[in-house]
């Protein structure tokens, strides 16, 4: 990838690290926006004493609080070794639900804003001898630390990256190193279906040693989901940045002939023994706020695992789309879950 430029990196560790809020939040300064393609830009946050950030790896992504109680979740594009900033890339959406419009329309450098440290769903596989990444338009944001961690270890990968056209094609400048070498592969399809990147065709024969990272809007996400059903387990890697892009929630499967999925449970809270009744129409977290029991919460969709918690006892009924099966046995994601067994026990 080509240099960092001029981020004008302070001397952050003679200033110690980035303060945080009472609810754990940082509060960072937005120092620069830049024009990446048509619609899409590019913004830098910083600690506005200029000292360091929390390090995050790369494929992680932060939350963004933004006025009208909007929260937002964006993949840091900038190299992992920066410790002075963040920097997430946005596309303007008009349709969209409004915090890319406030992002785009309203928030000016020198605003300060609250901002979660980062939470990473999508990490290098440091198993994989090589990295195939798949991009579709906005979802090359991850893939960007993503290539800065690759190069900086050696490692081999290429990079797919399909847009509509070259005026929407954002980090033209940052790629083109490696598109000269054919490191990152660009592929513009003109809005037309039948020209987009044939990914059956691309994933076609599972190489071994090979993992295949995806990111990109719904449609690109259908194509590279039902592209790579084939590959072995545990060589595929995704993430969804929104509802829409997400597939569908298929049945749940039931635990036992008792207890339908997806009906009224209760959860006990482990620390007090309070066991509290989930209706139908309630998520867990809103029993729990009802209750006076304050969990963090940001995409409320099973896209971010803000709200990840312990479950000691019970049977989950996972809806989200982040964890895998070993995180499973442990984890659950309140925001959205149900659970199949009467009693689901977190560790609260």
């Amino acid at each position: 990838m080509a240099g960092k430029g001029k981020t004008g990196r302070p001397s952050a560790r003679s200033k110690g690290a980035a303060a945080k809020t009472e609810s754990g939040r940082l509060r960072l300064r937005l120092r620069a926006v830049t024009h990446q393609a048509e619609d899409t830009r590019a913004f830098e946050f910083v600690d506005p004493d200029g000292r360091e950030l929390p390090p995050f790896t790369a494929g992680a992504h932060i939350d963004v609080h933004l006025p009208g109680e909007l929260t937002r979740q964006y993949s840091l594009c900038n190299d992992p070794v920066e410790r002075h900033r963040y920097v997430v890339a946005v596309l303007r959406e008009p349709a969209g639900r409004g915090g890319s419009r406030t992002l785009h329309d309203h928030i000016k450098v020198g605003d300060v804003l609250e901002i979660t440290a980062p939470r990473n769903n999508f990490a290098i596989d440091k198993r994989a001898k090589r990295h195939l990444l798949l991009a579709g338009g906005i979802g090359v944001t991850p893939m960007l630390a993503m290539i800065h961690t690759l190069q900086a270890g050696g490692a081999d990968f290429t990079l797919y990256y399909c847009t509509r056209n070259w005026d929407k094609t954002a980090f033209r400048d940052e790629l083109g190193p490696l598109i000269e070498t054919e490191r990152a592969i660009v592929h513009h399809d003109d809005g037309r279906i039948e020209r987009s990147l044939d990914l059956g065709k691309l994933l076609k024969q599972p190489a071994a040693g090979t993992h295949v990272y995806y990111c990109g809007p719904a449609g690109f996400m259908r194509a590279a989901k039902a592209a790579a059903e084939h590959w072995p387990k545990g060589t595929v890697h995704f993430e969804y940045f929104s509802v829409d892009a997400a597939p569908a929630q298929g049945a749940p499967q039931a635990a036992d002939t008792a207890k339908k999925p997806g009906a009224d449970f209760q959860i006990k809270i482990a620390s007090t023994g309070q066991v509290l009744d989930v209706p139908l129409n309630r998520t867990i977290v809103e029993v729990l706020a009802a209750a006076g029991i304050s969990v963090e919460t940001s995409c409320e969709a099973g896209l971010c695992g803000t709200c990840r918690t312990r479950y000691l006892a019970g049977e989950p009924e996972h809806r989200d789309y982040i964890l895998d099966e070993d995180e499973q046995r442990e984890y659950v994601l309140i925001c959205c879950a149900r659970a199949k067994s009467h009693l689901l026990v977190l560790d609260l």
